[in-house]
């Protein structure tokens, strides 16, 4: 009896936040990241300045090449690992595992690179306009998209 009232109680702790979740509207990630990812847009408005979060879900394997913004950022991972370095190149030998519930930032303008190790998600907190620059312009799915 007593297992049922602390499962009672710990699904009733974490309803709001699986409802909150479910609320989210969920799409492909925009086209300057990889295909792969899923996105949602949790508060404010990323294309506009101010202050947004997003989360974004990755699939595992899923690899972001070196890139930098022109503000800070704030990542939390809520499921699964992130893989993130810094730097021009690509190099996972180089990346620190952040695993869920680690929270980190990264300064404007520093070159860094990320992958998921296993089904990953992770909220970004920015402010806005959000912009991603690849260090080497020719890892811009946007770009890769254009080759005839």
């Amino acid at each position: 009896m007593r297992g049922l009232g602390l499962s009672t109680c710990l699904l009733l702790a974490v309803a709001p936040a699986i409802q909150a979740q479910a609320a989210l509207k969920w799409g492909p990630a925009p086209a300057v990241f990889p295909m792969g990812a899923r996105m949602a847009v949790v508060s404010g408005d990323p294309s506009k300045a101010g202050p947004f979060v997003v989360e974004l879900a990755m699939p595992s394997g899923y690899k972001i090449a070196p890139h930098f913004h022109p503000t800070n950022e704030v990542v939390e991972v809520k499921k699964g690992t992130l893989l993130v370095g810094m730097g021009d190149k690509f190099d996972l030998s180089k990346a620190k595992p952040m695993n869920a519930g680690d929270k980190g930032s990264v300064p404007a303008k520093a070159h860094h690179f990320a992958a998921a190790q296993g089904a990953t998600f992770i909220s970004v907190s920015a402010m806005g306009p959000f912009a991603l620059t690849y260090v080497n312009p020719a890892d811009d799915p946007q770009k890769q998209g254009a080759k005839p």
